[in-house]
């Protein structure tokens, strides 16, 4: 449950600077900022509001409402996974389903899942697949399942497929490499944890605040560490 600070930080985060917490609503607050469907109706009129002042329109924006649904764990929950992560090959905006960011195989392999955002159980759990094997796993089912044609609907070729199963369906370094494309388009500098370090010093007075910056570790790529955007004062 969250706490009646933790309610009122997130009530702040949400509303102008200035605006008065209304202590007699913090049980309905808490209740909101706990449910995942409140979460997404907040997103999405946000940026509704935001859409149609730039536009210039108005009305809805979204064809329908957020829906949520209880699904049984173990095969249930992978089957619901790859039916989701398959979306773009199935609309041919990728050939690979992890090489769409906006989904959760995306931000697991380019990301390598990001400060822990998304659950690793990929509805493994219940057959006794250790955590370490998982995503091999979960990609192998996803790539058989993706490579079924259905109604006219894009599928992962037969040529994607195979190298995928070639390398057993990890995700190697190289693929790795590759995917962790936010590395080179956020960061101010990567290299060697040392490069980092020195290149940094030369830098740090010139930027916002005081606070030292410490570099993060690139994960699937050893040895290479990242650092965040500089920007001059």
């Amino acid at each position: 449950m969250l706490s009646d600070e933790e309610v009122r930080r997130r009530f702040m985060l949400l509303h102008t600077k200035g605006t008065e917490f209304p202590e007699g609503q913090l049980e309905a607050f808490r209740e909101r900022f706990s449910s995942l469907s409140w979460y997404v109706k907040d997103i999405k009129q946000t940026f509704s509001r935001y859409y149609n002042r730039k536009k210039k329109r108005r009305g809805t924006l979204w064809g329908e409402r957020f829906k949520s649904v209880i699904v049984e764990k173990g095969e249930t929950v992978i089957n619901c996974l790859a039916y989701i992560d398959l979306n773009a090959v199935r609309a041919g905006i990728v050939k690979r389903p992890e090489d769409y960011r906006w989904c959760s195989i995306g931000h697991h392999v380019q990301t390598g899942n990001r400060d822990g955002f998304l659950s690793l159980d990929f509805g493994l759990v219940e057959f006794g697949v250790e955590s370490a094997e998982r995503l091999k796993k979960y990609r192998k089912f996803l790539y058989h399942a993706g490579s079924v044609k259905k109604r006219g609907k894009t599928a992962i070729s037969a040529r994607v497929f195979q190298s995928e199963k070639e390398k057993n369906f990890e995700v190697d370094r190289s693929r790795r490499f590759r995917s962790r494309t936010r590395y080179f388009t956020d960061s101010g500098i990567i290299g060697s944890k040392a490069f980092v370090l020195g290149t940094y010093e030369i830098f740090k007075d010139r930027l916002y605040g005081s606070r030292e910056r410490v570099p993060k570790k690139v994960k699937g790529l050893g040895g290479m560490y990242s650092m965040k955007r500089l920007r001059e004062t």
